[in-house]
């Protein structure tokens, strides 16, 4: 009689639609957030570079971002100085981040450097380059202090705003990124792999070259992408530190759309801009390849 009674529930088929569309709603902000600030400049980018200033179609600004020495020099120190400070960055931070796992879960070593490596990934910009030339310049904290012991940097041909400087201070924020970016990836291998290449009698070298970075190899290329990615389109750091006197893309393009080199040369700075955003395009491809075989891994 009191399952008679039970009111009957509503189908299926009644509930999905309400929710589907309370979910496409809930996403209109974030679909608007994308049009305005990431479609909008976008097609501005690609509009104007394959157009002249006078709105005519157009593949010479292209050419000119690839073939024109400076703009050809921006872009290969940019490309040098992004997978160097990538490289150095994905080492050290991964070593770091392995170093902190091994201390217990909830010992301050742990959370000192998880927020420590919060805060200085998205260090940055004037800041950053301020705290450098305090600490590296010329008469830098840093370096009077060397000097005071024998070492002198800028005798030995060190300068805080060249192209050696500056990748100082980009493996700064760089290594932080990669221990946020790796940490999970080194938590997800499981204790029970080293015990049974322990219990096999492979020693602790052996475990990790033939477990260990195998299964960490997609996501150690992930990151290292990132860190690559994210050095690339570094501008404020850059500026603040060398005040445009080294060639980097980032800069090129904000020379060529302020005029400050050459004059009429807007549409060849959106066409750098268009080069950056396939360049960054390439990347995010590749980081989301290796994170989908990354997944494999930590679905297991």
């Amino acid at each position: 009689m009191s399952d008679l009674l039970e009111a009957p529930a509503a189908p299926p088929d009644r509930v999905r639609p309400t929710r589907s569309w309370g979910a496409a709603l809930g996403l209109l902000p974030f679909v608007g957030y994308l049009l305005v600030f990431l479609g909008g400049p976008l097609y501005f980018v690609i509009s104007g570079a394959l157009s002249d200033p006078d709105g005519r179609p157009t593949l010479a600004n292209l050419v000119a971002s690839v073939s024109a020495p400076q703009y050809r020099a921006a872009f290969l120190s940019s490309v040098l100085l992004s997978a160097v400070t990538a490289v150095i960055g994905a080492v050290f931070g991964a070593f770091l981040a392995q170093a902190v796992l091994t201390a217990r879960p909830d010992s301050p070593l742990r959370r000192i450097v998880s927020t420590a490596s919060g805060v200085l990934a998205y260090f940055g910009g004037v800041p950053l380059a301020f705290a450098f030339i305090a600490a590296l310049g010329q008469t830098g904290l840093a370096t009077v202090f060397l000097r005071s012991v024998g070492v002198d940097l800028y005798a030995s041909g060190f300068r805080i705003d060249s192209l050696t400087g500056l990748g100082l201070t980009y493996v700064y924020f760089q290594v932080p990124l990669m221990v946020i970016l790796i940490t999970p990836a080194l938590e997800g291998l499981l204790p029970q792999w080293r015990e049974a290449a322990e219990n096999l009698g492979a020693s602790a070298w052996s475990y990790w070259r033939h477990v260990a970075l195998p299964v960490l190899a997609p996501a150690l290329g992930g990151a290292t992408l990132v860190l690559f990615g994210n050095a690339f389109a570094a501008y404020a750091t850059a500026l603040a530190l060398t005040s445009g006197s080294i060639p980097l893309l980032p800069t090129a393009i904000a020379s060529a759309l302020s005029g400050n080199v050459l004059a009429d040369q807007q549409n060849v700075g959106l066409a750098l801009g268009f080069d950056m955003v396939v360049v960054i395009a390439v990347v995010m491809v590749g980081y989301l390849v290796l994170q989908r075989r990354a997944a494999r891994w930590s679905a297991r």
